[in-house]
């Protein structure tokens, strides 16, 4: 079983002040790789990422501390990051930055129907090995207004998760994020076990 150590960006992922440029996140983030290291973690893994150049900096202080390390983009209701590029172009520009060093990418804090269509059959989509999507269908902003959160029930989720599973067999990492519960991950184990037999 690999133990993967889950980091995140220096300030809120939805939120656009506070960039930080590669070198100043490459300076910022090897504190927590190094404690992650230290506790036993075999990589590490940034989540709900918005911008390639935070990205970058993680990837390479993971490298310079010999640590491998996968990277997990946010993605809005219409497939993109949340300030509006692509994430076969935040890919593009990660790999060519680190020489391909993440292991591979995830995408999170999403719907799976917010980002079934930008799966083609490229090759850029084969980097992509994991999901961790959100059970609501919203996008971000009226998610923070939201006083009750509503997903299509966790079944629903689990066969949404299979159908990736079944179209793109790269992926191989699934799991719940915002409005999802232990009920949600059951249903998604379900529905994959379901689909290999």
């Amino acid at each position: 079983m690999v133990i993967s150590g889950a980091i995140g960006s220096r300030e809120d992922s939805y939120l656009s002040n506070g960039l930080m440029s590669p070198d100043e996140a490459e300076n910022y983030h090897p504190i927590q790789i190094s404690s992650l290291d230290k506790a036993g973690v075999d990589m590490v893994c940034a989540m709900t990422l918005n911008e390639p150049d935070e990205a970058i900096g993680i990837t390479r202080a993971a490298q310079s501390l010999g640590i491998p390390s996968a990277i997990s983009f946010s993605l809005e209701t219409d497939g993109n990051l949340l300030n509006g590029g692509s994430l076969k172009n935040a890919i593009g520009t990660m790999d060519r930055a680190t020489n391909h060093a993440p292991v591979y990418y995830m995408i999170n804090c999403a719907n799976p129907t917010h980002f079934d269509n930008i799966l083609s059959q490229e090759n850029w989509v084969n980097r992509i090995r994991g999901v961790r999507a959100n059970a609501f269908c919203k996008r971000h902003a009226e998610l923070w207004q939201s006083e009750v959160l509503e997903d299509d029930g966790a079944e629903e989720f689990g066969k949404l998760n299979a159908e990736l599973a079944s179209k793109y067999r790269h992926l191989n990492i699934f799991g719940g994020c915002c409005d999802s519960n232990y009920q949600h991950v059951e249903e998604i184990c379900k529905a994959l076990l379901k689909m290999s037999l």
